[in-house]
């Protein structure tokens, strides 16, 4: 995939720090170096056009359409060794959106399936177990299609710059594009015509729109357009007629609509039934379709009943052909959930796992029920004919038992591929059903262990992607937080009611297990102390808890020894780390009321967990989370990420505050979790990387950090959020956890492509010229040297005649000066942090203190000092509003008095002179500035 410079793009894959992304696309190209399409011909064969594609690049060794056959893509997948370009590659998709459906593309070599996953469409050969994942939206996919022949997909998206993307399945190439079909919200349904010439999209917000598309033109407008208010209730489903491309059938819970294209037009029709129509409760609708016979349709309701629409007048008349419903069929017991029809035969999908199958008279042909799993979702049939010669035409209850293949899918996240002739169904993938956020990745082998809020465990082989154990957790505990120990030996399992289980990893069955419970607060954080012999736990109770592993009768054991609740507010991290002097065990909790607590491990007894220090590690700024920093230099350092954008680093012993303040990735959103990624074979294995994930990416930053924002790079992962990572035993790989979405996927690290993009930002100061307005030809930057040639001649002295010193640098005093006169103000304890760290900044190696900074110097303290991001206006008055109280309107409101006395007493607060002073100056009452208030004049006026 080739990067681009990201202006206009629509699916931002990779990010850089001003925003530019990299996206992904499979155009071919003709000899005229033309991007072209490809899309069915008027008899079906294959033709190619031009197609504008806007800021999207050509996939590079891209495979002509028109050459591809059914079985070319896996093979060449397979063999193919693969190019990549970029710092992370998307590598395999676990698990799958229950909400879309599942297709099936199996021919009779291969049995491949298409589902969604997040924001990517995954075609997996389960022969083999490769995947290709289709990669070409910055938002969930949020429906699916396949043609009738499955050579054509199509994925579409919900939210800003939404897409429609046609892909072919024989090579994975995206052929056609759709951008800004529906800019109000995305697309909420998604059809394809029999013939596979058009297509029918349907909007996802309140008023919905229905287009529908001719996709093998090149026409950027849909051929007509039809506006459905909400008073049809939120059309749910949608399809074309298959025989007639001018027909369409859409239902949603309440109302069934029947849409007819009429020469540019489009009409739709929404014939009214109730409980009073055929005397009895219909039910709420679930799917419609056209009944095999071509003239009804049918419609199915979660109550068990389908009913049958009909036209009173057979001749064919002109307009809307009218429709009512004949027939309220008691067909099931239970809800139909699923209903589709195959050649002749209506097939149902219930809330009970049962599919069954009608003839067009809905008379039962086969029943099956031996699958004992949740809802049925989606129902797709395989492309072959039955096996034997026949046609399921041949079909009936008395003849021959049903027998063509199909692939299941529940609304519990299973996929199931059937085969009537081969006996049980056999089960192609479990996914989670409820939102994943427990990820945790064995610290010497490539396996990874994934647990959800459904209280499925899974831990697979990522190399082998072989499932080595699964079970789902009894008494509906669910799986908050995981953590491996040192050596492998041992998993933890935090769960939301408060228990914490651990399991023996040794064991063949993991069947030896700890389960305690001290809390009743969700488990958030689990972690273990590296000898192994401790495990410390984080709570929604803002408490931590420590146990401790004993031996009794020769045998391990796990024993509470004691908890505390240090924290006022909710703990954003939990982390071990070693004594310097001795190896023993030390224990950090991070909390969002900016306090960093270490707990005294070895000097605890039971019931007795006592504290060595609290440290507040930051004023206006909300900590996100910590890690250690790598050995880089003689000092032990300890990180923490902010949701101000900024990285600082303390020294782990003296705790003195802020010993750097660095400017953090800044990707549209703070950094939630940070890790160093473990050694690994690849790049240079000289320098350490640390990898992070904010609230929808997942990225790399080349250590050690300086603020240059050329070192770190971030790819899209989770669109709804990325809940938690894990990185590989060797650093290969990282796995995101999505959240909600209930994915996981699985990223591969190529440390020289990042290392390369780093180079290609420039050495030393010149990648923070960048950062500065107008950069280092810029007014900026030219007011700063003035500035700096000021503080020179200030810290020597204006009036001398005295023949000056010539200097590159100003006094480590002047800096304060010289920030504010650039607009940046910072508060006492920031002046404090930036002494600090340029007066410590070489003491460790050289012994001695740094009292002169040089321009470089400088600009670099500015530039990570500085807030990320400008404070704006309505900034500023969420923050009075915050300060205020309401008045009799109902406004906020703050007095005079209340203000002075807030500056005065909260904070840094300033003296009554200080402010003043401010205020003066501020005001223009005291013209030269300074602190000159006279005999006390000044101050009275002020006062009044």
């Amino acid at each position: 995939m080739s990067d681009t410079d990201g202006v206009g793009s629509t699916c931002p894959f990779g990010v850089t720090e001003d925003g530019a992304g990299a996206a992904s696309n499979g155009a071919a190209e003709d000899e005229g170096g033309r991007e072209t399409f490809a899309g069915p011909g008027e008899d079906g064969e294959i033709v190619a056009g031009r197609h504008r594609l806007g800021d999207m690049q050509e996939q590079q060794e891209a495979l002509p359409v028109y050459t591809a056959t059914p079985r070319t893509l896996f093979p060449l997948q397979e063999s193919r060794s693969p190019h990549k370009t970029h710092p992370l590659t998307l590598t395999w998709a676990f698990g799958m959106n229950k909400a879309l459906p599942v297709f099936s593309l199996q021919d009779k070599e291969r049995l491949v399936t298409f589902y969604g996953c997040a924001h990517v469409a995954v075609m997996y050969d389960h022969t083999s177990a490769s995947q290709h994942l289709l990669q070409g939206h910055c938002s969930p996919v949020s429906c699916l299609c396949a043609s009738e022949d499955r050579r054509w997909l199509v994925t579409a998206d919900k939210g800003p710059d939404s897409l429609v993307i046609i892909w072919d399945s024989y090579s994975g190439i995206p052929v056609r594009t759709l951008f800004d079909s529906h800019p109000e919200g995305g697309i909420a349904e998604v059809a394809m015509s029999r013939d596979s010439k058009l297509l029918v999209t349907v909007g996802a917000r309140e008023i919905q729109r229905v287009c529908i598309w001719d996709w093998t033109t090149e026409t950027e407008t849909p051929l007509c357009v039809k506006e459905v208010g909400p008073e049809y209730g939120r059309q749910q489903h949608i399809l074309f007629h298959p025989t007639d491309s001018n027909q369409l059938l859409s239902n949603s819970e309440s109302r069934v609509l029947f849409h007819t294209k009429e020469e540019g037009h489009l009409e739709f029709s929404a014939p009214k039934i109730s409980d009073k129509t055929f005397k009895k409760a219909v039910g709420p609708f679930s799917q419609s379709i056209f009944h095999p016979g071509g003239v009804q349709a049918v419609t199915a309701t979660l109550t068990g009943n389908v009913l049958v629409w009909d036209t009173p007048h057979r001749a064919t008349s002109p307009g809307l052909p009218p429709r009512k419903a004949t027939k309220l069929i008691q067909l099931e017991m239970h809800g139909i959930s699923v209903l589709t029809q195959i050649d002749s035969f209506i097939v149902t999908g219930n809330v009970q796992g049962h599919v069954t199958v009608y003839d067009e008279h809905f008379k039962q042909v086969e029943r099956l029920s031996q699958f004992g799993l949740g809802p049925v979702a989606s129902i797709s049939f395989s492309r072959e004919e039955d096996c034997s010669g026949g046609g399921l035409s041949e079909l009936s209850l008395e003849s021959k038992p049903f027998i063509r293949r199909f692939v299941l899918s529940t609304a519990d996240a299973i996929m199931l591929h059937v085969d009537p002739q081969a006996g049980p169904p056999h089960m192609l993938l479990r996914g989670h059903s409820e939102a994943l956020h427990a990820v945790a990745c064995h610290p010497c082998q490539p396996v990874i262990a994934t647990g959800s809020r459904c209280g499925l465990l899974r831990i697979w082989n990522y190399q082998q992607k072989e499932l080595l154990y699964c079970r789902v957790v009894q008494e509906k505990r669910q799986i908050q937080c995981l953590a491996y120990d040192a050596q492998g030996v041992c998993l933890a399992l935090g769960f939301t009611c408060g228990a914490v289980e651990i399991l023996d990893t040794s064991a063949s069955q993991y069947d030896e297990n700890h389960l305690l419970k001290y809390s009743s607060h969700c488990i958030s954080h689990v972690a273990f102390s590296s000898d192994s012999q401790y495990l410390a736990t984080a709570d929604t109770g803002n408490t931590v808890t420590l146990i401790r592993l004993h031996s009794e009768d020769g045998r391990k054991v796990w024993r509470y020894l004691g908890r505390h609740r240090c924290h006022y507010k909710p703990i954003q991290d939990l982390l071990f780390g070693v004594q310097l002097d001795n190896s023993q065990p030390r224990l950090f909790s991070l909390g969002m009321d900016r306090m960093l607590v270490e707990y005294d491990v070895l000097g605890s007894w039971e019931d007795d967990l006592r504290i060595c220090s609290v440290e507040r590690v930051e004023q206006g700024a909300v900590p996100t989370c910590m890690a250690w920093y790598p050995p880089l230099t003689s000092e032990h350092f300890l990180l923490t990420a902010s949701d101000h954008f900024k990285m600082k680093l303390f020294n782990s012993t003296t705790k003195m505050c802020s010993r750097k303040t660095l400017l953090g990735p800044t990707y549209g959103s703070p950094v939630k979790k940070i890790a160093s990624l473990p050694a690994s074979g690849g790049g240079n294995q000289k320098t350490h990387y640390l990898v992070f994930i904010n609230q929808d990416k997942v990225g790399l930053q080349i250590l050690p950090l300086d603020g240059n924002p050329h070192k770190s790079f971030a790819m899209l992962c989770h669109p709804t959020g990325a809940s938690s990572f894990s990185c590989s035993y060797d650093g290969k790989y990282i796995f995101t956890a999505g959240g909600v979405d209930c994915t996981l996927l699985s990223w591969e690290t190529n440390l020289n492509a990042l290392e390369a993009v780093a180079s290609l930002g420039g050495q030393g100061i010149e990648p923070f010229y960048g950062l500065l307005e107008g950069g280092r030809e810029g007014e900026f930057y030219k007011e700063m040297e003035d500035y700096f040639y000021h503080c020179q001649l200030r810290s020597q002295a204006v009036d001398t005649m005295e023949p000056r010193q010539l200097s590159t640098t100003i006094p480590l005093a002047e800096v304060p000066f010289m920030m504010r006169a650039l607009g940046f103000f910072p508060t006492e304890q920031e002046l404090e942090d930036i002494h600090n760290e340029v007066k410590f900044s070489r003491y460790a190696e050289m012994g001695e203190y740094v009292t002169d900074v040089d321009l470089e110097e400088f600009i670099k303290l500015y530039v990570n000092h500085r807030p990320a991001f400008e404070v704006y206006m309505p900034e500023m008055e969420r923050l009075f509003e915050l300060l205020g109280c309401p008045n009799e309107k109902g406004e906020q409101y703050l007095n005079r008095e209340e203000l002075l006395d807030l500056l005065q007493a909260r904070g840094e607060h300033m003296t009554e002179e200080e402010l003043a002073e401010s205020f003066i100056t501020l005001l223009g009452l005291n013209a030269s500035g300074g602190s000159d208030l006279g005999d006390g004049q000044d101050i009275g006026k002020f006062r009044s």
